[in-house]
């Protein structure tokens, strides 16, 4: 009889060891991150991270300057003297690029810098 006891003990720890090992991780899920949300157009970037010191004399003029897209993107990323660095968690990838070309094609504002 305790024999018995062991070996079902034996089978059912056997088998439980079977279903974890075979079965989708728990974390799975964790570990796979959440859709992006619809990132926000240049201009929106532009007003809602850039404009208020680039359009308020804090920052330099920057539309109407034709600047590089690339400068743009590297400026946003490293940062430079009082211009913080912007992480892709605050500005992502898609939403550097259309800031970027945003601020490349735009033309100056004339109510931006009392110009």
């Amino acid at each position: 009889m305790r024999l018995r006891g062991i070996f079902g003990g034996g089978l059912l720890l056997a088998a439980t060891a079977g279903y974890v090992l075979t079965s989708p991780s728990g974390n799975s899920e964790a570990a796979t991150p959440p859709p992006s949300a619809t990132p926000r157009s240049g201009e929106l970037v532009y007003q809602q991270s850039c404009g208020y010191c680039h359009g308020r004399n804090v920052g330099p003029v920057i539309r109407g300057r034709a600047l590089p897209q690339d400068y743009i993107r590297q400026m946003v990323r490293r940062g430079q003297n009082a211009m913080p660095a912007f992480r892709p968690s605050e500005i992502s990838e898609p939403e550097l690029a259309a800031v970027a070309t945003f601020i490349e094609k735009s033309r100056a504002d004339s109510k931006e810098h009392g110009q």
